[in-house]
């Protein structure tokens, strides 16, 4: 996480309930105070390099289960979608994602959550968005986290694909479509699939 401790408290709050879960904050240097609602909560929070790839090396270094779940703070799971993380690593998916729903309104936010969830079914990459899980083993065979300043879930998705095809629960996990108002869906669209064509 970044600067999101209003949505961070709301993503732990969804998780409270959810027993067996070990949760692990680890924040890049935000200015908003996010140790006191991880406090709050009795999560664990800690701090990391700037950068999502540095933050969730950090994290899963300090992860104790079998799998990992990788989370941006202001994503919205529910214990629905924890039960059916559950179901799918008992079943022995080694590595998977949601489908992501984006949380602005209108037909465009649809159509390009509908388009992230075919495109990754298609290519098997997949994006920070989807709420990638990975078994520790995996990620390990893999050669771990990539430390690099963008794209970090592309490059993950390509290192664990080349072990085992992802898991692509359908259950839509919600995520903030704030980067594509913020900078323009074409913009936003474009820098993505250029960024994800150019690692394929």
């Amino acid at each position: 996480m970044l600067n999101d401790a209003g949505p961070l408290a709301a993503l732990l709050a969804s998780l409270a309930g959810c027993e067996g879960l070990e949760v692990i904050v680890v924040d890049g240097g935000s200015s908003d105070d996010p140790a006191s609602v991880c406090r709050r909560f009795n999560v664990r929070c800690l701090q990391a390099r700037r950068g999502r790839a540095a933050q969730m090396r950090a994290g899963a270094a300090q992860a104790r289960g079998d799998a990992i779940w990788f989370l941006h703070a202001d994503a919205t799971p529910t214990p629905a979608h924890f039960a059916a993380l559950q179901g799918a690593l008992s079943a022995n998916a080694a590595w998977g994602r949601f489908d992501v729903q984006l949380s602005g309104s209108g037909f465009p936010f649809w159509i390009i959550g509908f388009l992230m969830n075919q495109r990754s079914r298609l290519t098997s990459i997949c994006t920070g968005d989807q709420g990638i899980f990975a078994s520790r083993r995996l990620l390990a065979a893999a050669g771990g986290l990539p430390d690099q300043p963008l794209m970090e879930d592309i490059e993950l998705s390509k290192r664990l694909r080349r072990l085992a095809r992802p898991l692509s629960l359908r259950q839509r996990i919600g995520a903030s479509s704030r980067r594509w108002e913020e900078n323009g869906i074409v913009r936003t669209v474009t820098c993505l699939s250029v960024g994800s064509v150019s690692r394929l």
